[in-house]
């Protein structure tokens, strides 16, 4: 069973520390009051009790079509309803929920649905968040701001895998064409892409299962030790403060 206590906890120390953006001058309006659409993330907030900034979302591009997002969010347990929101622009406020409509987007399963993911083409690029429902309450992202355009996600397989002993591995990187890195979410998985691990660091490397230096820590369950001679993956996404992946590193190792 997942600790939302000690995720939720987690997650406020890791947006103050680092990622999350400002929700003092978030606009809540009164949807009737302003004739505000349904489809509009202001009505959605103006009918809920709402907590902001506890939704773990980001964003990058396609690796095979440039005009193609890819959104991943992680669901907790009891996540309920996640809805789609965007802008039809960057030059809007972030923080003015009036500007948000949501899209219809199909709802994706990453590592076997431990996250998921949505894939929505845009000619432009705009502002996102994500939202779902949990013990009666909206959350939602922090806004996600769409590079895909200015700024396309990195796609290699370049990380120095380390075997170590007893079960452990240490995974080592930099930074990619664009240095606008402020923390990096790296996944280890098994051949069937079941996540084993789901951590967040800093620092660009992590030690298999050593969280001296993770930030935030989605793993449910302590993980098994990876065993010699076996096949694993290691994928890495490497955010920005507005939420943008400008790296994203996938790789096979053997351990």
């Amino acid at each position: 069973m997942r600790n939302n206590y000690v995720f939720k906890t987690a997650c406020t120390a890791l947006l103050f520390l680092c990622i999350a953006c400002s929700s003092d001058n978030n606009v809540v309006p009164n949807s009737e009051e302003n004739n505000i659409p349904d489809s509009s993330l202001a009505a959605l907030t103006a009918t809920n009790t709402i907590e902001v900034d506890n939704v773990i979302a980001c964003a990058a591009g396609s690796p095979t079509d440039p005009n193609t997002i890819i959104a991943f969010v992680y669901p907790r347990e009891e996540a309920t309803d996640i809805r789609f929101f965007e802008t039809e622009s960057i030059e809007v406020d972030k923080n003015d929920y009036t500007n948000y409509e949501q899209i219809e987007v199909a709802e994706e399963d990453f590592f076997n649905g431990y996250l998921k993911m949505f894939k929505r083409t845009s000619l432009q690029e705009k502002w996102v968040i994500i939202t779902f429902f949990e013990d009666n309450i909206l959350h939602l992202s922090n806004p996600i701001r769409l590079k895909h355009l200015s700024k396309p996600t990195e796609y290699t397989d370049v990380v120095n895998v380390s075997p170590g002993n007893s079960g452990e591995a240490l995974f080592e990187w930099e930074d990619g064409i664009i240095e606008e890195n402020a923390i990096y979410f790296q996944v280890i998985s098994d051949e069937q892409d079941n996540l084993l691990s789901g951590t967040y660091t800093f620092e660009q490397h992590f030690l298999y299962y050593v969280l001296d230096n993770v930030v935030l820590n989605i793993t449910e369950e302590i993980p098994p030790e990876l065993e010699s001679g076996t096949s694993y993956n290691f994928t890495l996404m490497g955010v920005s403060e507005d939420n943008w992946v400008n790296l994203f590193i996938q790789k096979s190792f053997i351990n």
